[in-house]
This record gives C-alpha cells, structure tokens and sequence, in this order.
C-alpha cells in the first residue's frame, strides 16, 4: 500500500500534466463545436508551433514570452488557413472538410521532415529543472507554471465565449449557422476566427510545453492522440468539458504509471475512453443530438 504522501504527489502531478492536455483538447473540441468537424491538422500544427517556440528559444527568447507573440501569430495563421485553404478546398462539405484536413496535416507534417528531419531537439532553460516545494512533494516548476497559464487561458476562452460579441456569434453559430447567417452573422468570418483560436490555444501548449519536452515533426500526433480521449470524455464541442476532462485524465495517466510502470502510463487513459463511449457516448458534458 502506498503512502497517502506518494498517491497526493501523483494526483498533484497528474494535474499539471492534464492542464496541457486540456489546452490541446480546448482547440479540438472549440473547432468541432462550431464546424463539426475533426481537425486532422491538430497535431502538425502543434508541433509547427513547438518549431517555432523552439527557434524563438534559439534567438534567445524565453519559451514564456515567446508566447506572447506566437499566439496571435498562429492565430492569424489558422484564421488564413481556414478562410484561403479548407473552406475554398472543401466547397462547403463538411466531409471534403475532414480531407482537407487531413492533406494539410500531412503537407505541414513533411514540410517539417523536408526542413529538420526526425531528429529529436530540446533547449536548456535556467529553470528547466526548478521545483516547488510543497513540503510532501516536489513539482516541476514548469509544470506549475503551465497549469496555472492553461486554467488562465482557458477561464478567459469561456469568459470571451458567453461575454463578447465574438464569442456570442461563436455560440450562435455553433447552434445553428443556417439561423445566425439569418440573423446578420458572418458564418465564414466565424468559421476562420474559430480555427485562428485553436491554433493558437496550439501555440500556447507549444511554449509551455518546450521547457520540459523535446520537439521533433511527429511530437504533436502523441498530445492530440490523447486530446482526441479528453475530448470524447469531456464532452465534443464543451470547453468546459475538455479543461475538466483534460485534468481528469492527466490524474488516471498518473496514477496508472505509480501503480502498473511508467511505460503502462497511457493505459488508464484508453481504457477509460473505451469506457466512456460504452456508457456515456456524449461524455460528461456533452448533449446529445
């Protein structure tokens, strides 16, 4: 039997993991609320934005300020993929769509082997091996820092989603895009404004990440993966869902690796995803068709 001291460690440490999971997932689930679709290119773009906050790193800017700039630059960029690529490429259909995203996925994918190879990169920060002590446990500074940035950016998304006027016509469209255009919505501006939020929701898990992890051109595919799981168990298309369902999952990815090995540590997550999708198909907070 384990300490009650060990088991809180790794719940403790299980949160600071799941926050990054849920910021992938927040992406995800934003774009398939509002679209109704599955974003393909999820991955490769996350691991385009941990190039990118790797090179800043390179040039001598902190990963945590880095993003501060790549955030809306990879929202500019999602916004003019969505509005210049998928929506002309798709010609409206929603399973044109998933191709569509799906060959972007594999054009950024290759793009980056053309240019970096697979080679495996990381970056040495001054506290890249700082703790926090809590007195029973040890937390990786970087860790802490990006659970407290991904509950922040993901109570503001809420906030901006129920609060302004973007998020309204966000909410609207996601309702019923036939009934906003009615109502004066632009639904492509909405479309693209909404994938520019998931690239840089990207973004932002790409700078919090970098301290900590490596990067290559299939890092991505590993987070999204997992994000696809916290998105089923939070509930498709709920942020709320997707924060709640990431830190949840970041929790049993802990403790499965404390009780049956680190390498078995995914195995939590897959067996409760099957799980959920035999019990409750639409997830905590999803609703039903």
């Amino acid at each position: 039997m384990l300490a009650p001291d060990i088991l809180l460690a790794a719940v403790l440490n299980g949160l600071m993991t799941g926050a990054v999971y849920a910021l992938v997932a927040v992406g995800l689930t934003l774009v398939y609320g509002v679209l109704h679709i599955i974003n393909f290119a999820h991955g490769a773009i996350l691991s385009a934005a941990m190039f990118a906050a790797y090179f800043a790193s390179l040039a001598g800017v902190d990963p945590y300020i880095a993003l501060i700039g790549l955030a809306p630059l990879f929202f500019a960029a999602g916004y003019a993929a969505q509005r210049l690529i998928i929506s002309p490429a798709s010609h409206g259909d929603d399973q044109n769509v998933l191709l569509v995203t799906l060959g972007l996925s594999i054009v950024i994918e290759n793009v980056l082997l053309t240019a970096f190879h697979s080679d495996t990169r990381s970056i040495d920060v001054p506290y890249g091996f700082a703790s926090v002590d809590l007195g029973f446990a040890f937390l990786p500074l970087p860790r802490v820092v990006a659970f407290a940035v991904a509950c922040v950016v993901s109570a503001a998304l809420w906030i901006g989603l129920h609060h302004t006027d973007t998020g309204k016509a966000i909410r609207a469209v996601a309702k019923e895009r036939y009934g906003a255009t009615l109502v004066g919505i632009d639904v492509a501006h909405v479309y693209a404004v909404t994938f520019g939020i998931g690239a840089a929701c990207l973004a932002i898990a790409a700078c919090l990440l970098l301290p900590s992890y490596y990067v290559n051109p299939r890092v991505g595919e590993a987070y999204v993966l997992v994000a696809f799981t916290v998105v089923v168990f939070g509930g498709m298309g709920s942020v709320p869902g997707a924060l709640i369902g990431g830190l949840m999952i970041g929790v049993i990815e802990s403790l499965t690796g404390l009780f049956f090995g680190e390498s078995l540590g995914q195995l939590g997550i897959f067996v409760l995803f099957i799980v959920m999708l035999l019990l409750r198909p639409t997830g905590l907070f999803g609703a039903r068709a």
